[in-house]
């Protein structure tokens, strides 16, 4: 199987498909939910329960070429600080719909770079997220860390907080490749941040790295992980650069002639996947690793690995609600999408309205599609038996579905009275094989590439 030839033949080096971390994905959100829709939503969560969290900080010091986030760049602290009250506002109109006993199971701030902040606004919007809703037992606080905006000041007050996993940002070590991206980011500047993180007593570091880059070979991507190895990281995302420069206009600064090829991408993720293999990382889902006492390494042991917007997560909470301008939230009925343009968000939370402008209300075989791919992403492999118990599935539907998919594969995948799995030859067609499960119309939608 593992020839490129079959490879190409099926399509894995140019079709374009979703990392699916939600389902329907976001670009086949619509205007029909409304504020109205989320607050309704979070008013009928159970008392006592438990809830994720996320906050997002739109704003960065410097526009990076090869983020394709909703971000924006900002040279004073004004429009920052102005933000964070809107922010605090938010979670002030949550407070009041939220049902008595709501604790948190996760809370997660991400961006742009939520590290921006001054240790006073800082400690404000903690003080702000403690009043709404104190963290249940086991909770985890992990934020995300722009090594090159942070200082001892800002950790002290993340760290006395309560911040326990840290994620830090490093793409590339490359010179080379950091010039090419926008993205100049010293080593010791990295080390340095982890030194930070680590005297403070964070118990677990996550990182970010990048595949897919320009002037990017296996050479340099190996010297990175090595790197990045001395470090001792909890658990690494590995993503595929994905370039779309019609949507993200800085992108069009990245020298395309200097891409990998998809054939070289493949190369480069499999490089990387044997160094962190080798070191003793167990591989979670398409594009993570996990120290074997992570949390990520245990859920993937004992089948409670899941996938959300901040990718895989052993998080058991059925409800995220996304803060912040263009966060996304994730309900039993659906998903709910604030404004993503700074402005319109900020505009809806002073008048005193929930900020949500798009989503989705589940409908049809919404759920029972989504878990069969969330099955796939995660443990490569789908257990009839659960669609059936949970969601009522017909099992000769379900044997029709997985034959169909399977031909579709040239009879790659293996098809038993149990359900349907994906063998370790191919996984990297993993998001192509989940894309069968997809009832939507993928032309209405523009995604990366699948490597």
């Amino acid at each position: 199987m593992n020839t490129r030839t079959q490879l190409s033949r099926l399509g894995l080096f140019d079709a374009k498909v979703p990392r699916y971390t939600s389902y329907p994905t976001a670009p086949h959100f619509g205007a029909a939910v409304t504020g109205g829709d989320f607050a309704s939503w979070i008013r009928g969560l159970p008392e006592n329960g438990t809830i994720s969290l996320y906050l997002h900080v739109p704003f960065c010091r410097k526009l990076c070429w090869f983020c394709a986030c909703r971000t924006q760049g900002t040279a004073t602290m004004s429009p920052v600080a102005a933000y964070v009250e809107t922010l605090k506002a938010e979670l002030d109109m949550l407070a009041t719909h939220l049902p008595a006993g709501t604790r948190l199971s996760r809370l997660h701030w991400g961006g742009g770079t939520p590290t921006l902040l001054t240790p006073e606004l800082m400690q404000g919007l903690i003080d702000k997220v403690r009043q709404v809703a104190p963290f249940a037992e086991g909770a985890e606080f992990s934020v995300e860390i722009d090594p090159n905006e942070i200082d001892e000041a800002r950790l002290d007050v993340l760290a006395g907080g309560g911040m326990n996993r840290a994620s830090i940002g490093v793409q590339d070590f490359d010179e080379q490749i950091q010039e090419a991206i926008g993205r100049p980011q010293g080593f010791e500047i990295t080390r340095r941040a982890v030194e930070m993180i680590r005297a403070r007593g964070v118990a677990s570091l996550n990182a970010d790295i990048l595949y897919g880059l320009p002037h990017q070979t296996r050479a340099r991507i190996t010297e990175t992980v090595q790197k990045l190895l001395s470090f001792a990281p909890d658990r690494v995302a590995l993503y595929g650069y994905a370039h779309v420069p019609w949507m993200a206009k800085r992108q069009q600064l990245i020298p395309s002639d200097a891409l990998p090829t998809p054939p070289e991408r493949l190369e480069l993720f499999e490089t990387a996947r044997r160094l962190f293999a080798w070191d003793g990382y167990a591989e979670i889902g398409i594009d993570h690793f996990a120290a074997p006492d992570d949390g990520l390494a245990i859920a993937r042991k004992t089948g409670r690995l899941r996938r959300n917007f901040q990718g895989y997560t052993d998080d058991g909470a059925e409800v995220l609600i996304g803060l912040g301008a263009s966060s996304i939230s994730r309900f039993p009925q659906g998903y709910a999408q604030n404004a993503p343009a700074t402005s319109a968000y900020t505009a809806a939370i002073r008048e005193g309205s929930f900020a949500t402008t798009r989503g989705h209300a589940f409908a049809g075989d919404d759920l029972l599609r989504a878990r069969m791919i969330e099955m796939l992403m995660c443990d490569f492999r789908i257990h009839s038996d659960e669609l059936v118990a949970d969601y009522g599935a017909d099992p000769s539907e379900l044997a029709a579905l997985y034959a169909r998919t399977n031909a579709r594969f040239e009879g790659l995948l293996e098809v038993t009275g149990e359900g349907l799995y994906i063998p370790a030859s191919a996984r990297p067609l993993t998001r192509m094989i989940a894309r069968e499960f997809d009832a939507y119309d993928m032309s209405k939608a523009r995604h990366s590439s699948a490597v």
